[in-house]
């Protein structure tokens, strides 16, 4: 029964979990759409280059996550990693307001750039990818921590702390993305900042009402003396900064990520084949082969869903008309559209998948990740039509880049949360956290495959897009053409294997 302190039949917990949630994700994505366009245009980096920053940091922060829950589990407690994180991506996203001098051309061959400023802008990013590996998996912990395993109101509060994430990553597209490109880039930066204070001052003001869930699991070892006087806990906030100052230089070798992921992905993969193999019984070992074929298969997904900050964001800002509801839009703000459409279309969803589940005809997990894939891969071909029908200025109207979102949101609806309810079922209990890191894993892999990707419709930074609108559109259309093929191929190839794989996880993988 709920208390009488409930907040809308709630824990308080919840909502104090739900703004800090929102306003982390506020100070995320407002900075994450205007990462490419400031590095292109106040940096004067070439398409290459902005697009390996950008893959290289949004690889590490689908990786820290990982480690950060780690840590937490087993020492600091999600409260004080929070914390931690809280502190680490205030200090991150204000050192990204901080612009230096813009850079110049020489002539055609020699960009001068305010080094400094770079290296400031490197270190923040370095902050901003270890803050969210100690907060994003731990204040999502928090809220399930609040509710009793039976309790019928767990559901509901996820959706609620869901519902923060996407008001905030909304919010942030339309306000950073408008301040950032009309006034500066420092205003846009400087705001997500601030949303990142807002939450981390809202999550110390309401640390009472988590009523001491979200402890350390063994406080005395945290005082416990290690390297001489020191105590564990400080040993891993200097830990923390040391993994900063290691990033810091990982962001800017964007080869030596790929090389590490790789490695990574082989040994986990290898570990795998190995654990299902000599680990698992029969039924085990169906289920589990299911789940990594699943699991890798997502690559592909995300590295699709992924062009929003990437590709896209450039195609909005060279090649699409941005008036659009009598309004002009900047390029960023579009990123704004996943976030409205799953508003829109996440109830849908819901009752859709319930309805045939009530009637014995909801699609099986592989169905639904060939349709989310499909989805994915429309998406670009909204684009490519569009790219065949400018409006009178040679540009692509700006419904296509909003009718391509609209369909990359239906297919993260049919894809991501039944790829995690999938690794919550499928996976052997032992190692589920195991199943659900790896998850992850082939999340921050695909971040490094989704830009190579976009640089197949790379720019040369010495003929300037505005020289000829028509060249450049020609390239995106031939990179959307081809991810159109991949997603709708890929997905027309789970639909076939679709029967093989439910023998193989002998029916489990019905939702």
């Amino acid at each position: 029964m709920p208390g009488q302190q409930d907040v809308l039949g709630h824990p308080p917990g919840l909502f104090v979990c739900f703004a800090t949630e929102m306003w982390e994700r506020f100070s995320f994505y407002g900075m994450k759409f205007l990462l490419l366009l400031y590095l292109t245009k106040y940096h004067l980096f070439s398409d290459v280059q902005g697009l390996s920053v950008l893959g290289s940091y949004a690889a590490l922060v689908y990786a820290t996550p990982i480690i950060g829950g780690l840590i937490a589990d087993r020492y600091l407690g999600m409260r004080k990693a929070v914390v931690a994180g809280g502190l680490l991506l205030v200090c991150g996203h204000l050192g990204m307001a901080w612009e230096g001098h813009a850079a110049y051309r020489t002539d055609a061959e020699h960009i001068v750039r305010d080094e400094t400023a770079l290296q400031v802008f490197y270190l923040s990013l370095a902050l901003i990818v270890v803050g969210v590996g100690f907060l994003k998996p731990n204040i999502s912990t928090i809220v399930g921590k609040l509710y009793a395993p039976a309790d019928h109101r767990r559901d509901a509060g996820f959706t609620i702390f869901y519902m923060g994430i996407n008001i905030g990553a909304f919010l942030a597209t339309i306000l950073c993305g408008y301040l950032g490109e009309t006034y500066g880039w420092k205003y846009g930066f400087g705001v997500a900042g601030l949303g990142m204070l807002l939450g981390l001052i809202t999550f110390l003001r309401g640390q009472r009402h988590l009523h001491g869930l979200a402890e350390p699991p063994h406080p005395e070892l945290l005082d416990k003396a290690v390297l001489g006087s020191m105590r564990l806990e400080s040993v891993i906030y200097l830990c923390a900064l040391l993994g900063v100052g290691v990033t810091w230089q990982l962001v800017q070798l964007h080869t030596a990520v790929g090389i590490g992921l790789n490695l990574l992905s082989i040994v986990v993969l290898l570990g795998l084949a190995w654990f299902i193999t000599y680990r698992c019984d029969a039924d085990e070992r169906g289920k589990m082969t299911v789940l990594v074929i699943l699991i890798v298969s997502s690559v592909v997904f995300w590295s699709l869903f992924e062009q929003s900050a990437a590709s896209m964001t450039l195609f909005a800002d060279r090649i699409v008309d941005r008036h659009f509801l009598g309004l002009h839009w900047t390029a960023s703000q579009f990123g704004s559209l996943n976030s409205m459409f799953i508003f829109l279309c996440a109830p849908g969803f819901a009752w859709l998948w319930s309805t045939l589940g009530r009637r014995g005809r909801e699609p099986s997990v592989p169905v639904k990740f060939a349709l989310g894939t499909m989805l994915a891969g429309l998406g670009f071909g909204a684009l490519v039509l569009g790219s065949h029908y400018p409006v009178a200025s040679g540009q692509v109207a700006a419904i296509w880049l909003v009718l391509a979102y609209l369909l990359h949101t239906t297919g993260e609806l049919c894809l991501s949360p039944v790829g995690l309810s999938a690794v919550t079922r499928l996976a052997v209990p032992r190692v589920v956290g195991v199943m659900m890191g790896t998850w992850f894993l082939a999340s921050a892999y695909s971040e490094l495959v989704a830009v190579q990707l976009a640089k197949l419709a790379a720019i040369p930074a010495q003929s300037g897009v505005g020289q000829n609108i028509a060249n450049a559109a020609a390239a995106y259309a031939d990179l959307f053409t081809f991810l159109l093929s991949v997603g709708c191929g890929f997905g027309l190839f789970l639909l076939l294997v679709t029967p093989l794989l439910n023998r193989i996880a002998r029916g489990s993988a019905k939702d």
